[in-house]
């Protein structure tokens, strides 16, 4: 089994859970991941040639700039990606192919070998449907109607960018060539809890909604020094990821003084860069980490403020912890507008919007939400979603 996935924390935990677990049951398995990732004990991994951390955090946000990271960054790195994967999963000769969406020659190498390909999906991308628009697009937020069904025509445009990249990588193929045509996907797991998008009655049968992906195994433990900060009394956990947009301290500061006025402390879990706390700053009530293990403390907190990435939105709400959502990018103000439409996160704050004013009074909300977070949660632990992602893996 070849597992192929890329992007940050949200996109690799997940597919390091099936792999472990399909490796107890028996499976040969590969999981190919990006460079930046964390390397996972026990696991038969490749690196893609990617950055995701380099890749997600441009210099600047005028046009130029931006252009110019995709130029100078994104697209050479989409082409190594592409190509490590086609190398990798010939290499390994797989009876399966179980891919990530932005691996965008995972259809091609599996055509080429013979073998079912399934598609994974964090958030309907590349899945249509007339009940909500793609969860990447500009109108995320927004029930388009009739015309919902066209917005997931736009990851569908953004991935033909890299035509010449796939045809680049074709070259690594047996036959040096992209085989003729193209069969779809025999089956998409959609990796999302039908507790916080119920499953919409126009997803055809070979869609899977499994719920969301963990490990089996217990909350690792903490660090002593968390340990012991996260059962000093109540706390926020504030995490932004890799979302670097803006300025990271001053970010913090909003939210520890947001979180004093409710007397709450903060663990910040900076990440690659979401948050930061200023040099020399040693607050007894503000502890910052780089990362922590969100099974170990997030059933301990009692909010969470973060950005409404695919993967932190349902740790946070399988932890049956409710929370105040900052949309940066991506699919993250479709997850903050899903969140608060099943009663579990306070209304989304826009980043701009982002202050101690805006910021109390979201905390406020979000706390009278305690009851239903913690509904959701226990809903959520009863799914098991990566055995039965397994299952319908093991039943092609």
């Amino acid at each position: 089994m070849m597992l192929l996935t890329a992007g940050t924390r949200g996109d690799v935990e997940p597919f390091l859970a099936l792999a472990r677990h399909a490796a107890s049951r028996g499976h040969e398995v590969r999981l190919a991941l990006p460079d930046d990732a964390d390397a996972p004990d026990g696991v038969d991994t490749v690196a893609l040639g990617l950055d995701a951390g380099r890749v997600l955090s441009p210099a600047g946000r005028t046009p130029w700039s931006l252009a110019h990271h995709v130029r100078a960054e994104v697209r050479p790195a989409m082409r190594r990606m592409l190509a490590a994967a086609v190398r990798e999963t010939v290499a390994f000769a797989p009876d399966v192919v179980v891919h990530h969406p932005l691996i965008l020659t995972a259809p091609m190498v599996a055509d080429s070998l013979g073998v079912p390909r399934v598609l994974v999906e964090f958030a309907p991308v590349a899945t249509p449907s007339d009940r909500f628009p793609a969860a990447g697009g500009p109108t995320a937020t927004r029930d388009l109607g009739a015309y919902n069904r066209l917005t997931y025509a736009v990851p569908r445009t953004a991935a033909r960018l890299f035509d010449a990249a796939l045809a680049r990588a074709a070259a690594e193929l047996p036959s040096g060539r992209r085989p003729a045509g193209r069969r779809p996907s025999r089956a998409t797991l959609m990796a999302v809890s039908p507790a916080l998008l119920p499953r919409p009655d126009d997803w055809p049968e070979r869609v899977h909604q499994t719920g969301a992906w963990y490990g089996e195994a217990p909350a690792a433990a903490s660090d002593p020094v968390v340990g012991a900060f996260v059962g000093g009394g109540p706390f926020v956990v504030a995490s932004f990821g890799s979302m670097a947009t803006g300025d990271a301290s001053a970010r913090s500061d909003t939210i520890v003084t947001a979180a004093r006025a409710h007397g709450l402390r903060v663990l910040l879990v900076t990440g690659s860069g979401g948050l930061a706390l200023p040099a020399g700053r040693h607050d007894p009530d503000v502890l910052a980490v780089r990362s922590v293990p969100f099974d170990a403390v997030l059933p301990l907190a009692t909010l969470a403020v973060h950005h409404g990435g695919a993967g932190t939105a349902h740790a946070v709400a399988w932890a049956g912890v409710p929370a105040v959502v900052v949309p940066v990018t991506a699919d993250q103000p479709f997850w903050a507008a899903q969140l608060h439409r099943q009663g579990v996160a306070a209304a989304p704050i826009p980043l701009r919007r982002l202050s101690a004013g805006t910021l109390v009074p979201a905390m406020t909300d979000a706390l009278s939400r305690r009851e239903r977070a913690a509904e959701v949660g226990r809903a959520m632990r009863r799914e098991h979603g990566v055995h039965r992602a397994l299952d319908v893996i093991e039943s092609l």
